[in-house]
């Protein structure tokens, strides 16, 4: 077996964190559970979405989202949503899913690296203004300026006296692009932490997936609590009329995108919008920090 473990990549240290680390009802859930089974007792529903269904809702909200590609093109709007949450919790699946049938010319995804020395150097936000939309494109953010507040501040890549004046400064950044014209969506998905761990070992022992993983994501195995306490702190500060969290449960993978999807063409009144299909995301996956049980400040 360790033999077995240490051919997976970073030496299999989600297995070594699952067998000797994990707290054990989450060993236990995850030791349970069959493939497809849903695990949170919390998720509002008992299975995973048939399949078949999925699919034929997914290909009637591709033809929504090239409608109002095409709507925005015509019209010179500047979509951009942004894509953050937990660790495997969906990121860029929902990203792929939204843009799979888009015209790929008028529509970028962002997925920044670290930064660079001079990136450093700069104001926090100037690295992203630089992708931000030109009239007729849609921007998908990959994790966004919200790196400072949650994944910096978690591992001690910021300073204090950064993150508060990223605080400071967000909102107002935010502020600014809305005034300006830009749609602005900021969405959370969120995923229960033996999902989560349960994902993480998918990806571990799939030769397709382990590029998926990184240093961050084994050092943040243990550090769970550190993050909820930055996702609460984030949320309560940032949250609000103008630029509000959209948050999505993404314990089933399969009603998050068709959720994510549904939160962003509900809210636009584009040109041919079938409203049947377009319908308001179901309240029960779909909300603000609420679904989080996170409260104002």
């Amino acid at each position: 077996m360790a033999k077995n473990i240490s051919n997976k990549p970073f030496g299999g240290a989600i297995s070594q964190f699952f067998l000797k680390d994990a707290p054990k009802d989450i060993r236990k859930v995850i030791g349970k559970a069959g493939k497809n089974d849903l695990i949170d007792p919390n998720y509002p529903y008992p299975t995973e979405l048939d399949g078949d269904d999925y699919e034929d809702e997914l290909e009637k909200l591709q033809i929504e989202l090239v409608k109002m590609q095409s709507w925005a093109r015509e019209t010179g709007q500047r979509i951009v949503i942004v894509f953050e949450g937990r660790d495997a919790a969906g990121k860029g699946g929902a990203i792929a899913r939204f843009s799979e049938n888009l015209n790929p010319r008028f529509a970028r995804n962002v997925a920044l690296a670290k930064p660079s020395d001079t990136e450093r150097s700069q104001w926090y936000f100037q690295r992203y203004i630089a992708h931000l939309p030109s009239a007729g494109e849609i921007v998908f953010f990959d994790r966004s300026w919200y790196n400072r507040a949650i994944v910096e501040h978690v591992f001690g890549f910021c300073d204090k006296d950064q993150r508060a004046r990223f605080f400071a400064q967000v909102c107002e950044f935010e502020a600014m692009l809305v005034k300006d014209g830009i749609r602005l969506w900021k969405m959370w998905l969120t995923v229960s932490r033996a999902e989560q761990l349960r994902r993480f070992l998918d990806r571990e022992s799939d030769p397709l997936k382990g590029w998926k993983l990184s240093q961050i994501d084994i050092d943040g195995l243990t550090k769970w609590d550190d993050y909820t306490k930055a996702i609460a702190q984030t949320m309560q500060r940032t949250h609000n009329a103008t630029t509000p969290w959209t948050v999505v449960q993404s314990e089933d993978q399969k009603r998050a995108r068709l959720t994510s999807i549904r939160a962003v063409l509900c809210a636009l009144d584009y040109t041919g919008k079938d409203k049947k299909i377009a319908l308001p995301p179901d309240p029960l996956l779909c909300g603000g920090p609420e679904l989080l049980g996170i409260t104002k400040a």
